[in-house]
């Protein structure tokens, strides 16, 4: 899935912004820029938008002239904007007000993932007079809730299911990837055979014989008491062209594309896929999925959620619209699922200059989540060692990894400066909490020895699991990859061969009774006590290639 190798570290512009030091070991951060809302002019506030029963409840506060004493509520589609959609319901102006009108949920009059606006009558033509503000509480909807499996961070890519091998080594979560483009089915095609699913007045189809690896998968997983995180991928097929932003058409090739936000046809599809997968991997025959990404790094444009546009606001708007069609669709039907976005590791530095900073991206997506209704969303993030092929994950090259919030990377060594970055008041959820912060993608190199490699592991897990924000920890590689391995990437527990790596052990001892065994030996590689540089937050850095500069 990771396939980036050599890092081209080049400088890019960043968002001001500054941070006092913590309070306490984990305590919530006092900041005095974060990315600040900038005022709408608007004058008219929408200070609530939820699903009460079968009716969706809008209050909205403020003042502005009305020629006509009345306030209009438009539902627009994602890819709209200002008054072009459907007006829903009216009531008289005022310093506040109240409309109420249907969730019409799987219907042809659904309003579940639109977003929606105050218009007030002027000279006989409506004005926009609030900013836009989607439905909040989709949970409120869900019918098939499952309990969470939430039992432990260890987790795997695993590239076999072959249960003996995770138990022995304790796992309990697994990542997975799903190809949008593989499990949808042109119409026309009728030799292909598929599952039917109605969804708001329209039929589409799905791929039959796709679905089933994924069935299989899924229920393997919720048999062998493997929590599961689904990372959701665009890719291009004759099937979900539709589903390929406009764009991200041209001929850039790469495992992901932007989701389709611009056009009716895919926006549809979007949230018919959301809902069938939601309902399908709910409980029931097929199992639960608890976890999903949506895209993978999605800071990382030319190499994972591809468009040919490379202006930040544009590209985070568009994300941001796909985002909350599947947080609304998945979340209406299990309000325990967490939606997760996905950035990389290159916090103030990146790979290609067409590609986003982490830290912008980012900011910039909270930005509007906040301005358009706070939700419960998740982060993901993959701190690799800078560059990846980096076998020390204990002590870093200083011109990459820093305790600065300016630091080019962030990687396990400075993973806190992320989790207190969450901490901030204006990251909270709508409840005032700290958001669940996944680490999807991680591993580390055996190619300049196996010791470093299991130290790395054990240092590594150690920094997450004593962090209370981080609930995944996500090994990248079961097996090595031999095309990785040609750039000194071999971040398997396991050798091609199958043979188990020094890494293997130690990764089985992590959060057993025998870990601090393995932690002594690693503490002895690395040269430090694990727990202490742990404890103390210590930070070791070198200036060159080899361990000792």
């Amino acid at each position: 899935m990771f396939n980036k190798v050599v890092k081209k570290l080049v400088a890019a512009a960043t968002i001001a912004m500054t941070m006092v030091a913590a309070v306490g070991s984990y305590g919530v951060l006092t900041d005095n820029a974060g990315f600040v809302a900038e005022a709408a002019g608007r004058p008219v506030s929408i200070d609530s938008c939820l699903i009460q029963g079968s009716d969706v409840v809008v209050h909205v506060s403020g003042s502005s002239s009305s020629s006509d004493g009345k306030y209009y509520l438009f539902a627009d589609e994602v890819y709209q904007d200002g008054t072009t959609g459907k007006i829903v319901a009216t009531t008289d102006a005022g310093k506040s007000a109240t409309f109420t009108f249907p969730l019409g949920y799987n219907t042809p009059d659904s309003v579940l993932s639109k977003k929606f606006l105050v218009a007030a009558k002027s000279g006989g033509s409506y004005v926009q007079v609030s900013d836009e503000h989607y439905i909040t509480n989709p949970e409120a909807n869900a019918y098939k809730s499952v309990a969470r499996n939430d039992h432990g961070i260890k987790g795997i890519l695993p590239n076999e299911t072959n249960a003996a091998t995770f138990n022995d080594l304790g796992v309990s979560q697994m990542v997975y990837n799903l190809y949008m483009g593989d499990i949808v089915v042109d119409p026309a095609n009728v030799t292909v055979p598929t599952i039917p699913f109605e969804y708001d007045g329209v039929t589409y189809l799905f791929n039959t014989a796709a679905l089933a690896e994924y069935d299989a998968f899924v229920q393997w997983c919720n048999i062998s008491n493997f929590q599961l995180t689904m990372t959701i991928l665009n890719n291009k097929t004759e099937a979900g062209a539709d589903l390929i932003h406009p764009l991200s058409r041209d001929s850039h090739v790469c495992p992901g594309y932007a989701m389709n936000t611009k056009e009716d046809a895919g926006t549809q599809h979007l949230k018919a896929i959301a809902a069938f997968l939601a309902q399908r991997y709910s409980g029931g025959a097929y199992g639960t999925i608890d976890n999903w990404v949506i895209g993978n790094e999605v800071n990382a444009r030319t190499e994972w959620y591809y468009m040919s546009s490379a202006n930040l606001e544009l590209n985070v708007s568009e994300y941001v619209k796909a985002f909350r069609i599947f947080y609304n669709e998945i979340k209406a039907v299990n309000a325990n699922a967490r939606i997760y976005n996905s950035i990389d590791q290159e916090w103030q530095r990146k790979s290609n200059p067409g590609c986003s900073l982490a830290k912008d991206f980012l900011d910039r997506f909270n930005y509007y989540m906040n301005r358009e209704g706070n939700i419960d969303w998740s982060l993901s993030i993959h701190p690799y060692n800078a560059p990846l092929f980096d076998p020390y994950a204990w002590k870093q090259q200083s011109q990459y990894v820093s305790t600065k919030l300016s630091t080019p990377y962030i990687t396990m060594e400075n993973i806190y400066l992320l989790t207190d970055y969450m901490c901030q008041s204006s990251f909270l959820n709508q409840y005032g909490q700290v958001r669940s912060i996944a680490l999807t993608e991680i591993g580390y190199t055996s190619s300049f020895g196996e010791e470093y490699q299991a130290a790395s592991i054990a240092y590594a897990y150690s920094m997450a699991a004593s962090n209370p924000y981080i609930k995944s920890f996500m090994l990248f590689r079961e097996t090595d990859n031999a095309h990785e391995m040609e750039t000194d990437i071999a971040q398997g527990l396991k050798n091609l061969d199958g043979s188990h790596k020094m890494a293997y052990d130690y990764y089985k001892a992590m959060g057993t009774v025998t870990q601090e065994q393995y932690k002594a030996q690693a503490s002895a590689i690395i040269g430090a006590d694990i727990n202490s540089l742990v404890a103390n937050r210590t930070f070791m850095s070198r200036s060159g290639w080899f361990l000792n500069d």
